[in-house]
């Protein structure tokens, strides 16, 4: 998968967390409405813009920074029931340090009003797909909000069990438990139904069944959001691209490479980028068709985002005949554009006369065509150590 689609699909993952624990008590947190803090006062009651004074104490005993939490989530310190010393020990047991304690309560102050029984049963959840308590701990410390959205705890566990049952490896359960969390609430019974929209979606267009179960595993591994869609989306999606005129092989060259996006993609958003495309590149629905194969993100992308790229190669030089020619350059944000362009033409590398292959492909492959450029372009026009053919 490219670099653009890749983190178009991690800014979606993060979009996608779900609400965390209190977390209406914020709307009492807001920079605007911050009072000064020599006007808190401490107080063992919950009143209104009063600190819980037992609370400040044992998060200081653990070294917390108090004034991150009063800048960012204040609402936390005025709960008058919290669980400081007892989220700690959990945390310690695990193997944390007091510095990855303190971290976790800084970034994720809400871990102490979420029940200790709660925390220890998502504990033993997490625990079905880590290897070992040290590496639970370090997924703790990096996410720690999604460990302590403590809900649906049961759910959870039925969806853990059902993905292990599937086939998808437990580091990959681990990622989705990190970043796609909003899976994990749904009812089991609903992804059931959504993974077989998928296994029938794929066969129906002519993928078979021995190739089915490894497509399904990549899908889900690469974007787990496609089980928060409906059935019904997917079959219009489908149905749309086939009245384009898009054969059931091309639709499976189709879901080969953009995996799951394609069923994130509406009918209306399919149109105006097909439209947008055809207009600026000046070709026939066939020669649009294969411009589509090739680059998979002529359909991903908005309208904007493809008019915004364009713009941006047509600046550094290059011709709309080149980006035809070589259209997954589109996939490519202009900063990378702008960055790769820079390195190659410091070699005497002109994109502009040449093909735009080695601008081309994620940041692992331009790395290898560059350095290959880079050898070529220091290598002696000789041999110095072979031998010299001399006539005696």
């Amino acid at each position: 998968m490219s670099q653009g689609i890749t983190g178009m699909l991690w800014k979606l993952l993060l979009r996608s967390q779900p609400c965390r624990l209190s977390s209406f008590r914020k709307a009492q947190s807001t920079p605007g409405n911050r009072p000064f803090l020599a006007r808190f006062t401490y107080t063992t009651d919950r009143q209104s813009n009063t600190e819980n004074k037992r609370t400040v104490e044992k998060l200081c005993k653990f070294s917390v920074d108090i004034r991150k939490i009063r800048r960012l989530k204040e609402w936390v310190l005025l709960e008058d029931k919290t669980y400081v010393e007892e989220i700690a020990n959990i945390l310690q047991e695990l193997g944390a340090n007091e510095t990855v304690i303190a971290s976790i309560l800084e970034r994720c102050p809400e871990a102490i009003i979420c029940s200790p029984t709660a925390v220890n049963t998502q504990k033993n959840l997490w625990q079905l797909v880590c290897k070992n308590e040290e590496e639970l701990i370090k997924l703790i410390e990096q996410f720690p909000e999604s460990f302590f959205t403590v809900k649906d705890q049961e759910m959870q566990k039925f969806n853990v069990q059902f993905f292990q049952e599937l086939g998808l490896k437990n580091v990959v359960i681990s990622r989705f438990l990190t970043t796609a969390s909003p899976v994990f609430h749904n009812p089991v019974e609903k992804n059931k139904q959504m993974i077989q929209i998928l296994q029938e979606s794929y066969l129906n267009v002519g993928g078979s069944e021995a190739n089915m179960k490894v497509w399904l595993l990549k899908l889900l591994s690469q974007n787990p959001f496609i089980l928060l869609n409906s059935p019904e989306a997917v079959k219009e999606t489908l149905e749309f691209l086939q009245e384009l005129g898009f054969t059931n092989s091309e639709i499976l060259q189709l879901l080969s490479k953009l995996k799951g996006f394609l069923f994130q993609l509406c009918p209306g958003s399919i149109q105006d980028s097909i439209s947008f495309s055809k207009n600026t590149f000046k070709c026939t629905e066939h020669g649009l068709k294969q411009l589509v194969l090739k680059c998979p993100a002529l359909l991903y992308y908005s309208a904007p985002v493809l008019e915004e790229r364009i713009q941006g190669l047509l600046k550094e030089g290059i011709s709309l005949a080149q980006i035809r020619e070589t259209p997954m350059v589109l996939e490519l944000t202009p900063q990378i554009v702008q960055y790769r362009i820079k390195k190659l033409n410091a070699l005497g590398y002109k994109i502009k006369d040449g093909h735009l292959a080695n601008l081309n492909g994620t940041k692992k492959e331009f790395e290898s065509n560059f350095g290959k450029i880079q050898a070529k372009k220091g290598r002696p026009l000789f041999n110095p150590v072979a031998p010299l053919n001399v006539e005696e």
